[in-house]
Formats: C-alpha cells, sequence, structure tokens
C-alpha cells in the first residue's frame, strides 16, 4: 500500500513525530501512533462503565449545588496537583 500526503501541515506533523520518537521511517512513526491509539481506545471501552458512573456522579454534585465556585477553582485544581500521588 502506498499513502500519498497532499497536505504540507500534516506531512510536518509526521517529519516531527519520527524525530521525536527516533522512528527509522514514516511507517515506524505510523505503527507506533496507532499501538497508542488503539490501546487509549481499548481503555476507554474496558472502562466506559466507571468513567461513566463518575461523570453521573459529578453531574449529581453539581445539582445538589455541590461544585467549586469558578473563583476558587485554580487554587483547588492547583492543590490537587500538589498533593503526592
Amino acid at each position: 500500500m502506498n499513502i500519498e500526503i497532499h497536505d504540507p501541515a500534516l506531512e510536518a506533523r509526521i517529519r516531527r513525530q519520527i524525530h521525536a520518537t527516533g522512528a527509522a521511517s514514516a511507517e515506524e512513526a505510523l505503527l507506533r501512533l496507532l499501538e497508542t491509539q488503539e490501546e487509549q481506545d481499548r481503555w476507554l471501552l474496558e472502562n466506559r462503565e466507571a468513567i461513566n458512573a463518575k461523570i453521573r456522579r459529578g453531574i449529581e454534585q453539581l445539582d445538589r449545588g455541590e461544585g467549586i465556585p469558578e473563583d476558587r477553582l485554580d487554587a483547588y485544581l492547583a492543590e490537587l496537583k500538589a498533593r503526592p500521588e
């Protein structure tokens, strides 16, 4: 199979990906990208139920007025990021 790329911006993105990953060729870079995407798709599919449950819980909290006010959101997120894992 031959693939032609007519979009210079896309070609540049692929070249940057080749350089960033140390791939030996466009084919190798595309293979890595596909593997990563497939892994992400599998993870999302396997965790869909838990993700949807968390979203529902968050919406319920917002409906009850338990959300974080916008003026305190940045400080709250900074605090979360600062916590050790």
